[in-house]
C-alpha cells in the first residue's frame, strides 16, 4: 500500500513540474515577444519616412532577428502599430503575441 502511495505521489510531483515548466516556458515566450514588438516598431517608425514597406520590412528584419514573426505592420498616419509572435514551445505549441505602437508625440 505504501509503494502505491509513493508512486502516485510521485506522478503528482512530476505533473506539477511539468505544468510549472510549460507555464514558464509561457511567461518567457511573452516577455520576449513584447521585447521583439518593441525594438521592431521602434526600428520601423525611424524608417517610416522611406515609406510604409520599407518600415514594415525594417521590423520583420529586427523580429527574426529576434527569434519572433511579425503578425501584423500597420501605419496609421505617423504611427507604426505591430504584432509579433514567438512561439511557447513545449507540447502545447502555442505562440505569444505582444502589440507595440511607435511615432511621433502630439
Amino acid at each position: 500500500m505504501a509503494t502505491v502511495l509513493a508512486a502516485v505521489l510521485v506522478v503528482a510531483l512530476v505533473a506539477i513540474a511539468i505544468g510549472g515548466v510549460h507555464i514558464g516556458s509561457a511567461v518567457v515566450a511573452r516577455h520576449r515577444a513584447q521585447a521583439s514588438a518593441d525594438l521592431a516598431v521602434l526600428a520601423a517608425a525611424a524608417w517610416l519616412p522611406a515609406g510604409r514597406h520599407a518600415a514594415c520590412r525594417t521590423a520583420d528584419g529586427v523580429s527574426v532577428a529576434m527569434g519572433a514573426s511579425v503578425r501584423r505592420c500597420d501605419v496609421d498616419e505617423l504611427d507604426v502599430v505591430l504584432t509579433v509572435s514567438v512561439g511557447v514551445g513545449g507540447w502545447v505549441g502555442a505562440e505569444a503575441r505582444a502589440s507595440a505602437r511607435a511615432g511621433p508625440l502630439d
